[in-house]
């Protein structure tokens, strides 16, 4: 009866061993014990790595253990190596302890292993090995050198081989460039993606010399990102400029003009006119590359001067009014203005009178007048009556009773 249990068990418990059988000492109790379990752990490894597969028991008894494969073939049974792989090969095996390393991972050994713990029943524990895709260096296309200002730029930056999917982010002299898009296509036979973004936008003079990078991570790099470059050239027109030497020119003196000009290609040698025309007096002003120098200025050089600066791209110009000032002028006003004193000394004066003047006019004509108790009579009457004869008599008198004063 028990060897029929036994042989129960074992099948119910090895059904895919290669190695082990039981003998007539085995014990079907021991076979069947129930207090053992395996601990396994994930595992992530980037391809053409080294992933370690280990499976502990904390309490064994003599109990054998045994990886496998996805495909549930066996790679070790204890010690004892199963599968015909150089890349397979054991770590360490005890009672307590199977490990095994794959060497030179490839992204077809992604999947769950299995580590199986031979008691009565079989028990399991699984680990899984995730591989990741190393992306491939990035490119830049769609880059053509020179690149006009104005014109659109589009750069698309592609790599392919990550797993999953890597992220792509651009820079522009090291500030990054958001809102961009990426697209990525999934290979269905290898599990890779491809991973491709472009950038888009109009050139401008300032992106001349810029370097632009495309930046790649992914968890398979080790902080260590894939980065593409790409320096941009832009050509544009002249940008024109005129600085002068002396910022309040007088006559006898010397002021020299300096044409700043800035462009891609560089500027051809700048041209100078004035009013129009040329310069009218070659001896005193004399052009030396970009700068006109001008010596013993006089009221003759009045006038607008004019810096032309061109390349293949296009021209631009830029104007400088010259306005030569009398420095005897300029002396005479330095000191007091005694007649604009004068003139207002007097103004003051004539005004100071005119209002003496009107005053005594305004005084003499309305002199002060006043009434005396006795004109009006009404103080000393007894009644309402009398008070009113008394006012209306005095009114007849008052003419006689007025005092004047000045």
């Amino acid at each position: 009866m028990a060897d029929k249990y036994f042989a129960k068990c074992f099948q119910e418990s090895f059904p895919f061993s290669l190695f082990w059988k039981p003998d007539e000492n085995t014990e079907a109790g021991h076979v069947c014990s129930q207090g053992q379990f395996p601990l396994t752990q994930n595992v992530t490894v980037v391809e053409g790595g080294t992933a370690n597969l280990t499976c502990r028991v904390d309490q064994n008894d003599n109990t054998s253990l045994q990886w496998s494969n996805p495909a549930q073939q066996t790679l070790y049974f204890d010690d004892k190596k199963a599968l015909r792989d150089n890349r397979i090969e054991l770590v360490r095996a005890s009672w307590h302890e199977l490990s095994i390393s794959v060497s030179d991972v490839s992204l077809s050994d992604e999947g769950q292993y299995t580590c199986s713990l031979f008691t009565m029943p079989v028990k399991t524990s699984k680990a899984f090995l995730t591989v990741l895709g190393v992306p491939e260096k990035p490119q830049i296309t769609g880059f053509t050198s020179p690149v006009m200002e104005g014109e659109r730029m589009q750069l698309t930056c592609k790599t392919s081989g990550s797993k999953p999917a890597a992220d792509i982010r651009w820079f522009k002299n090291d500030k990054e460039v958001k809102d961009v898009k990426y697209i990525k296509e999934e290979d269905a036979v290898r599990k890779t993606f491809t991973v491709s973004s472009t950038l888009d936008f109009l050139a401008d003079r300032s992106d001349d010399g810029a370097v632009v990078s495309c930046r790649v991570d992914h968890e398979s790099l080790n902080s260590t990102p894939q980065i593409a470059m790409q320096v941009l050239e832009i050509h544009y027109t002249p940008l024109v400029k005129i600085i002068s030497s002396n910022s309040w020119p007088e006559e006898g003196q010397s002021i020299i003009l300096t044409c700043e000009s800035k462009g891609k290609p560089v500027p051809e040698p700048v041209l100078w006119t004035k009013d129009g025309g040329e310069l009218p007096d070659p001896e005193r002003m004399v052009v030396n590359g970009r700068v006109l120098s001008i010596s013993f200025l006089n009221k003759t050089d009045n006038g607008t001067y004019r810096c032309e600066a061109k390349n293949p791209i296009g021209r631009n110009s830029t104007e400088y009014v010259l306005i030569v000032h009398d420095p005897n002028a300029l002396a005479g006003q330095t000191g007091p203005d005694h007649a604009l004193i004068g003139g207002i000394v007097a103004v003051v004066v004539f005004v100071t009178l005119c209002s003496i003047i009107l005053l005594g006019r305004y005084l003499a004509r309305h002199k002060g007048t006043y009434l005396t108790n006795e004109a009006k009579g009404a103080e000393d009457a007894p009644d309402a009556d009398t008070a009113i004869i008394n006012a209306e008599g005095s009114q007849v008198n008052a003419e006689e009773k007025k005092e004047y004063f000045i």
